[in-house]
């Protein structure tokens, strides 16, 4: 077990426990648009880049929003893999996250009603190798997709207010 980890995981529930209104964190991205398609993000002091290929009008200097999306449920995946099999005490060599998702692209582009612009599904396969049980990662299977933040936002649905401001 990671004996760091351990300590920052008993150090946050501990503050949650002294103050539940320190169980509330607020996430944002900025997004600005610097290109056909292409789009600065700044996340907390990090950047990244979304773009569209040469194919749809970008200049393919970054991944497509969707993928972005899928990158976000896969590593949070994996991150919650890690915080759940220290929690429970399951032990694992390596754990990768592997996803696909199908999308329509006449409901992106409005060639047709009624079809969904979003994924129509999404697909998660996580590969563990390591000493535990079948019923042990199945457990930390179960544990992991009942926990993880992007699943549920995936599975879940999220209210969400968009508002327009003229500058």
């Amino acid at each position: 077990m990671n004996t760091e980890l351990k300590t920052i995981l008993d150090g946050i529930s501990s503050a949650v426990a002294a103050d539940p209104g320190n169980a509330t964190v607020r996430i944002s991205a900025d997004c600005k648009l610097v290109g056909v398609h292409e789009v600065d993000v700044q996340l907390d002091g990090h950047a990244i880049k979304s773009d569209q290929p040469a194919m749809l009008g970008g200049n393919d200097r970054g991944s497509k929003p969707v993928e972005i999306a899928l990158a976000a449920l896969g590593s949070c995946q994996a991150q919650t893999y890690r915080f759940w099999s220290e929690k429970l005490g399951i032990r694992f060599d390596d754990i990768t996250v592997d996803i696909e998702g199908d999308i329509d692209i006449r409901g992106i582009f409005g060639l047709q009603d009624g079809v969904r612009p979003g994924f129509g599904g999404v697909r998660v396969n996580v590969s563990i190798r390591g000493p535990e049980s079948r019923e042990r990662y199945e457990e930390l299977h179960q544990t992991v997709n009942a926990h993880c933040p992007v699943l549920d936002m995936f599975t879940m649905p999220v209210p969400v207010t968009t508002a327009i401001s003229l500058n």
